[in-house]
C-alpha cells in the first residue's frame, strides 16, 4: 500500500516554510505588542464594538436526513416510506472575546498564505508523506469516508460556513474526499471498507448472541487492552455517546471497560466485577508491542480469563479461551496473532499510517464502540467527523472553524505568549473530551524542531487541561480571573440529550446550565475594575482582593445537540485543529519522538530490578539520585530494613 504514494522530495521542500521565517511574523508580534499595552485594546471595550463582534463569528450548518421505515409492521409491506425529514444542526463559533480585531484575523490569515497553508492542507488530504520524519502519509481522515454501497444514516446533504454574518454555501468540487478520484487513496479505502464490513459483522454476531464465550455464554463486557494512551479517544466518545437516548439504548446490558495502565490497581479496578464467562478482550497490539514487555497487559488479562475459567471448568483449555474471549486490532502480520492464541477470524487490521492519538475512528475505536453500541449508531459518529472533514479540507480560510481555531491558537501562544489553553465543555457527557485534546495537542504540537531540524524561535505547542465546566465554584475559574491569562474555548448545546423541566422552575435544568456557558466568557472578558467596587460599597480594605482584570480571552462553540453525528465533528474539529497550528509553526505534528527517551531508560530500569530480584544484583550503571531511590525502593519490606 505505502507504495502508492510519492517519495518525491520536491512534495514537502514547502512543508519546511515556518512562521518565523515570513514578514508577517514581525507585523503579528507588532500587533501583539499594542494589545498587551494598549488600554483601549482591553476587551471590554473590544466588545462593547457591535461591528467587530459581529464580524469575528463562523458557524457551520449541516443537513442530515434520518432514515425513515416502512409504514406498517407487517414483513414486506408495500407501503412506501415517508419521505426523509432533514434535520438541521448548527455548529457556531464565536472568537469575539479573543484579543482579536478584523485586522489581526487578516494578519493572520496572510500568515497561513505566507507558510502556504492551503497547500499543506491539500497534501494532507491527497495523502503526500506530510509525516516526513517516518516518510508516512496522514490519511486518519479517509476513516470515516462512507462506504459506496452504505444504507441510509443521516447523511451530510449540505453544508454552510459563515462570517461577518454572510451567509454563502462551501462548494464541493471534485476535491471532495469522498469522491476519491486518486489511485492510492481508493486503494486505502477498499481495504478500510472492508474492515468496517468485517467489524459491522462480528459485532452483529456478538450482540445477537450468535458468537459465544468458551462456556456458552453471550458476552456482556468488553475490555480494550492497549499499551497507550489511544484508548482516550475512545473512552470520550463511548462517555458522550452513553448521553445520547438512543446510543443508550443500544447498549443496555453491556458494559465497555479500559486497560491501558500496567499497574497492577489498575487490572484490579478493571476486572474486580467483571464474570470472565461473558467478557471479551479487545487488544490493541501495534507495531512495537508484539514480542516485548508492552504485552504485560495482555499477558496479566490471558492470566486472569484462563485461571477464573479453568477454575470453574477443569475441562476447558487456554488454547480455546483465547481463540473465543480474544480478538486483536493490529497493523501486524495476522501471523503474530495467532502465536498469542488469537484465531485469525478474530483479526481487525490497521495500517502504519494509523496514529494512535488519531486511531478512534479505525478498527482500535470502531470494533470496541459497534460491540457497545451497534455499528449503525458508530456510523453517525463517523459520518459526523467525515463532516468535519470535508469542511475542513473545503472551506474557505476564513469560514474554517478548524482554520480559526488553529490561527487563533498560535496568536495566543506564539504572540501573546500564553502557555496554557481550557477546555471547558458544558456537558457532563464530554468529561472525558478535555483529556482527550490533551492527548492529541500536546503529543503532535510539543516539539522542539521545525519540519527541517532547525530549532523553532518560539516554544510549539500549549498546556492543555479542564473539566465540566458547568459549576460556577469551578476552582479553573478562580485562577482564570485573577491569576494567569489562561484562554479558554466554552463548548455548549442548544438541546440537552437528557432534558429535565421541574414544575415551579423558572427554567428547564439545561437553561440554568447553560446561564454560565454565556456569563463565564463575559466575566472573563470584561472583569470588575476598582472604580466598580468603589461605586458598588465594598470596604476599602477588600476591594483590591475583589478586582477582576478582565481581558481574558476566550472562544465559544455553540453546537445544536449532542448525538453520535456531533460527538463525530466535535472530534474531527479538534485534530484538524491541532493540524493547522503545526502547519503555521512548521513543525510534524504526526511523530511523537519525545515518547521514546523515557521508555527506552525504563527498559534499564527494568533489567536492573530484575537482576537485584532474582540474584541480588548490586544497583549500578545509573546516576546517584536514581541509584539512591532504587536502593531504598528495592531494600523495602527485607529483613532488618
Amino acid at each position: 500500500m505505502s507504495n502508492f504514494y510519492s517519495t518525491d522530495a520536491a512534495m514537502t521542500s514547502s512543508y519546511c516554510v515556518k512562521c518565523t521565517d515570513v514578514p508577517q511574523f514581525d507585523a503579528l508580534q507588532d500587533a501583539a505588542a499594542e494589545f498587551l499595552l494598549d488600554e483601549k485594546l482591553h476587551l471590554r471595550y473590544l466588545c462593547n464594538d457591535t461591528a467587530r463582534c459581529s464580524g469575528l463569528t463562523a458557524s457551520l450548518t449541516s443537513y442530515t436526513q434520518q432514515p425513515q421505515l416502512p409504514l406498517g409492521n407487517a414483513a414486506g409491506s408495500s407501503l412506501a416510506a415517508p419521505p426523509p425529514t432533514p434535520l438541521i444542526r448548527k455548529i457556531i463559533l464565536d472568537y469575539s472575546r479573543q484579543q482579536v480585531t478584523g485586522e489581526t484575523m487578516e494578519l493572520l490569515f496572510d500568515l497561513a498564505d505566507a507558510v502556504n497553508l492551503t497547500d499543506r492542507r491539500e497534501a494532507f488530504r491527497t495523502g503526500e508523506r506530510i509525516n516526513t520524519t517516518e516518510n508516512k502519509p496522514v490519511l486518519h481522515h479517509l476513516l470515516r469516508v462512507p462506504p459506496p454501497d452504505a444504507p441510509m444514516r443521516p447523511q451530510p446533504v449540505h453544508r454552510q460556513a459563515s462570517i461577518n454574518n454572510v451567509n454563502r454555501p462551501v462548494i464541493t468540487t471534485n476535491n471532495d474526499t469522498s469522491e476519491i478520484s486518486n489511485r492510492a487513496n481508493a486503494a486505502v479505502l477498499e481495504q478500510i471498507h472492508a474492515t468496517r464490513r468485517q467489524i459491522e459483522k462480528f459485532s452483529m454476531q456478538v450482540r445477537s448472541g450468535q458468537y459465544k464465550s468458551s462456556t456458552g455464554d453471550s458476552f456482556k463486557d468488553t475490555i480494550v487492552v492497549t499499551a497507550g494512551m489511544e484508548q482516550l479517544a475512545t473512552r470520550f466518545v463511548h462517555r458522550a455517546l452513553t448521553a445520547h437516548q438512543a446510543a443508550f439504548q443500544a447498549s443496555q446490558g453491556r458494559r465497555l471497560h479500559f486497560l491501558s495502565n500496567k499497574d497492577p490497581v489498575d487490572s484490579f479496578f478493571t476486572t474486580h466485577e467483571l464474570n470472565p464467562a461473558t467478557t471479551l478482550v479487545v487488544m490493541v497490539l501495534e507495531e512495537s508491542t508484539i514480542g516485548s514487555n508492552e504485552l504485560l497487559n495482555w499477558k496479566t488479562i490471558r492470566h486472569w480469563l484462563v485461571t477464573n475459567l479453568c477454575k470453574e471448568n477443569s475441562t476447558l483449555s487456554e488454547a480455546s479461551i483465547l481463540e473465543l474471549h480474544m480478538v486483536a486490532v493490529t497493523s501486524k502480520d495476522p501471523q503474530a496473532c495467532l502465536q498469542l492464541g488469537i484465531s485469525k477470524n478474530n483479526v481487525f487490521p490497521i495500517w502504519d499510517w494509523v496514529i494512535g492519538r488519531f486511531s478512534v475512528c479505525s478498527a482500535v475505536g470502531v470494533l470496541p464502540l459497534s460491540l457497545q453500541y451497534g455499528y449503525e449508531v458508530v456510523s453517525e459518529f463517523l459520518d459526523g467527523a467525515h463532516d468535519m472533514d470535508e469542511h475542513f479540507f473545503n472551506a474557505p480560510l476564513r469560514d474554517n472553524i478548524p482554520v480559526l481555531l488553529g490561527l487563533l491558537g498560535v496568536w495566543n501562544s506564539t504572540f501573546l505568549g500564553y502557555t496554557a489553553r481550557a477546555i471547558l465543555p458544558f456537558s457532563e457527557a464530554l468529561d472525558a473530551f478535555p483529556a482527550y485534546v490533551q492527548l492529541v495537542d500536546m503529543e503532535s504540537n510539543g516539539k522542539r524542531v521545525a519540519m527541517d531540524g532547525l530549532e523553532l524561535f518560539h516554544p510549539a505547542g500549549e498546556l492543555n487541561f479542564g473539566e465540566v465546566a458547568g459549576n460556577p465554584h469551578h476552582p479553573f475559574y478562580q485562577l482564570m480571573h485573577q491569576g494567569r491569562v489562561v484562554p479558554a474555548d466554552f463548548i455548549g448545546f442548544m438541546e440537552s440529550p437528557r432534558p429535565i423541566e421541574l414544575p415551579g422552575e423558572a427554567v428547564s435544568s439545561h437553561d440554568e446550565f447553560m446561564s454560565n456557558f454565556f456569563a463565564q466568557p463575559d466575566a472573563l472578558a470584561y472583569g470588575k475594575s476598582l472604580v466598580d467596587l468603589v461605586q458598588e460599597g465594598v470596604p476599602d480594605g477588600l476591594r483590591e482582593h475583589m478586582v477582576f482584570p478582565g481581558n481574558r480571552p476566550s472562544s465559544s462553540l455553540l453546537i445544536t445537540r449532542l448525538d453520535p453525528f456531533s460527538i463525530g465533528q466535535l472530534l474531527a474539529m479538534y485534530e484538524h485543529r491541532t493540524a493547522v497550528q503545526g502547519f503555521i509553526w512548521g513543525i510534524n505534528s504526526f511523530d511523537q519522538f519525545g515518547l521514546e527517551m523515557g521508555k527506552l531508560l525504563a527498559k534499564y530500569i527494568r533489567v536492573q530490578l530484575a537482576a537485584s530480584r532474582r540474584t541480588g544484583a548490586t544497583v549500578q550503571g545509573f546516576n546517584q539520585s536514581t541509584s539512591s531511590l532504587l536502593e531504598a525502593y528495592l531494600s523495602h519490606g527485607k529483613k532488618g530494613k
